[in-house]
């Protein structure tokens, strides 16, 4: 059995513990990523817009529509992409997937 040290714990310590075990790293994280791409598309593209998940790079955001998926994919992508990029440099955002969907 190891000996716990004696006297208080850093608070530090206690506040990364108590971010791990309840999930809020991860939320803040999110936070995060839905500001930057309202920064990256803007308020009148991220109305009809929304971030799902980044997976291996790949940043997936759903789209009220198939027009507006389309729209996206050929006209703004790249633009999207330098954006998310400089606005989030600690994350590597290799692509931008659309996928339609009803919501």
């Amino acid at each position: 059995m190891k000996d716990r040290p004696t006297g208080p714990e850093r608070l530090d310590s206690v506040l990364g513990s108590l971010f791990v075990s309840r999930g809020w790293a991860r939320l803040s994280e999110r936070a995060k990523l839905e500001s930057a791409w309202l920064t990256a598309a803007g308020e009148a593209i991220a109305a009809d817009a929304r971030v799902t998940s980044l997976r291996r790079g790949v940043l997936e955001v759903e789209v009220r529509s198939s027009v507006l998926q389309q729209e996206l994919a050929q006209f703004y992508k790249r633009k999207l992409l330098k954006t998310l990029r400089e606005t989030m440099p600690h994350l590597t955002v290799t692509d931008l997937k659309f996928r339609a969907a009803k919501w």
